[in-house]
């Protein structure tokens, strides 16, 4: 069964960081692109960023302030947040590319 659990999520002042984590199982973790997204209240999931072998790609919201890493030792992929604005609370989750069953996700709050 596969399954994603992400954490480091937290209240953080506006230009603040953090880093955020996914720990995936029941995939062969190193041979799928891995993706973070982010859903804000009233709003559509949205894609923030992915990591594949041949790189990594941003949305343009994000793009020179978060850095998608990531450890297949550890079958666990990042997100370095930084500079982060209050538009960018939500809850992230991560999921392999195709996508499988969602995680619950953890909570980003960038407020004053």
């Amino acid at each position: 069964q596969v399954q994603f659990v992400e954490s480091g999520g937290g209240l953080v002042q506006p230009g603040g960081s953090l880093r955020l984590s996914c720990a995936a199982s029941g995939i062969r973790f190193s041979i799928y692109a891995m993706g973070w997204y982010r859903q804000a209240p009233g709003k559509q999931r949205e894609w923030v960023a992915t990591i594949m072998s041949s790189g990594t790609n941003y949305a343009d919201s994000v793009k020179g302030r978060f850095t998608i890493s990531r450890d297949n030792a550890k079958n666990t992929v990042y997100l370095q947040m930084n500079s982060l604005k209050p538009e960018d609370t939500a809850v992230y989750y991560c999921n392999r590319l195709p996508s499988s069953d969602w995680g619950q996700g953890t909570q980003v709050t960038v407020s004053s």
